[in-house]
């Protein structure tokens, strides 16, 4: 009989945290949720520790609690901790077999580092980390001999066909793109889209960041600068290409032409769960490709003229240095401005792009480093959505 896995999910509300409920949920022999976080939601986080008799629990934004007035009784029989320094304590936690990071955004990079220096494998959904510091946490995981699994569809697919071939047999690797809700709309369309249309996914049900990211196609940028650390390509490695039924999840080409492929529905139950467990595997918590039926998969080259964004990350993985953490920076903060009305959504990677024009850090030698890169896009981007 298998050991059972103990995880603890940082960022359990969210919906990559859900997806990994569902799994947990399906193998309940084999994975015991051991921690969760969320960052306000006091009272998922209390349904998510009753159903799951969950012993540790932490919410990241502590003022969250007091506007709280239900009871919480679930909080004082638990470990509870808050705050920043709570999400590394769940990380730290000398029982977990694996973390699952599925918080948004740079605050998962501390926590994701404190797991990886107490040895525990970690399972990513976080695209902010690895693009700001991909240099130091994949060092992390090598110093600690630790295995860091990609939880995104494409990075996970990736994972997977990398395992069927030789390293010298790669010829490089294959990203494939929804192309979101704007793959046929033109130039001055996209010049009048609204945040109600740039949040209408056609295939996933994601947060509204990460939806406006796969609009622009900065999300495949963001991927792009992943894709570059977790399997150590150029960026001249890297292809994307448009596959709008999002089935085929990503590939790897070899070097004598033939390409693998990762399939699934688009679902992100099948990644989650491939990362859970590997490398063992087990019975699906969704049903999976059913070739009883006509299935279509299209692919086709990235109109780049349309989503700049995705050469504005090559430039970043090119340059080098800080320069990702500065992509990753402006377009959170011309995300932030589209949300709120005070930019159009082409704007986006024009912030993006004159943010990148006006700094330059090429290296990068400690982690502050980073911050530092990271704290200046923001400042800059700022000026520039305000302009």
């Amino acid at each position: 009989m298998s050991k059972v896995k103990r995880i603890v999910v940082l960022g359990a509300s969210g919906s990559i945290g859900s997806s990994t409920l569902r799994v947990i949920r399906a193998h309940p022999d084999k994975l015991k949720l051991v921690g969760i976080s969320c960052h306000s939601n006091v009272k998922r986080l209390i349904e998510i520790a009753n159903e799951f008799d969950v012993p540790n629990l932490c919410l990241s934004n502590e003022a969250a609690l007091n506007e709280y007035s239900e009871p919480r009784d679930a909080l004082e029989k638990r470990n509870f901790c808050a705050g920043a320094s709570g999400l590394e304590t769940l990380a730290s936690l000398p029982e977990v077999d694996i973390v699952l990071v599925a918080t948004v955004g740079t605050a998962a990079l501390k926590p994701t580092l404190c797991a990886l220096e107490h040895k525990h494998h970690v399972a990513i959904a976080n695209k902010e980390i690895l693009v700001m510091a991909g240099e130091f946490v994949m060092k992390s995981a090598r110093r600690n001999n630790v295995r860091l699994l990609p939880v995104d569809s494409e990075h996970n697919a990736i994972f997977q066909c990398l395992e069927a071939m030789e390293p010298n047999h790669v010829e490089n690797i294959v990203l494939t793109a929804s192309g979101g809700p704007f793959l046929r709309s033109s130039l001055s369309e996209l010049k009048a889209v609204t945040l109600d249309q740039a949040l209408k996914h056609p295939n996933w049900s994601m947060g509204p960041k990460i939806t406006i990211d796969s609009a622009s196609m900065a999300n495949k940028g963001l991927e792009l600068i992943e894709a570059h650390w977790l399997f150590g390509m150029p960026s001249s490695k890297i292809e994307v290409v448009i596959h709008p039924q999002s089935i085929i999840h990503s590939m790897v080409r070899a070097i004598d032409g033939s390409v693998i492929a990762q399939l699934s529905p688009p679902l992100m139950t099948f990644a989650i769960q491939h990362a859970l467990f590997y490398p063992d595997r087990h019975p699906p918590t969704d049903q999976g490709m059913d070739f009883s039926k006509p299935i279509s998969m299209d692919l086709e080259p990235v109109d780049n003229e349309k989503f700049p964004c995705l050469n504005l990350a090559r430039s970043a993985i090119d340059q080098g240095g800080g320069m990702p953490a500065v992509f990753n920076a402006a377009n959170e903060i011309a995300v932030e401005a589209f949300i709120k009305g005070k930019i159009g959504f082409i704007q986006i990677a024009e912030v993006i792009d004159q943010t990148l024009g006006k700094i330059n850090i090429p290296t990068v030698d400690v982690l502050e480093d980073v911050l530092i890169a990271d704290k200046e896009a923001r400042r800059v981007a700022s000026v520039l959505v305000q302009s």
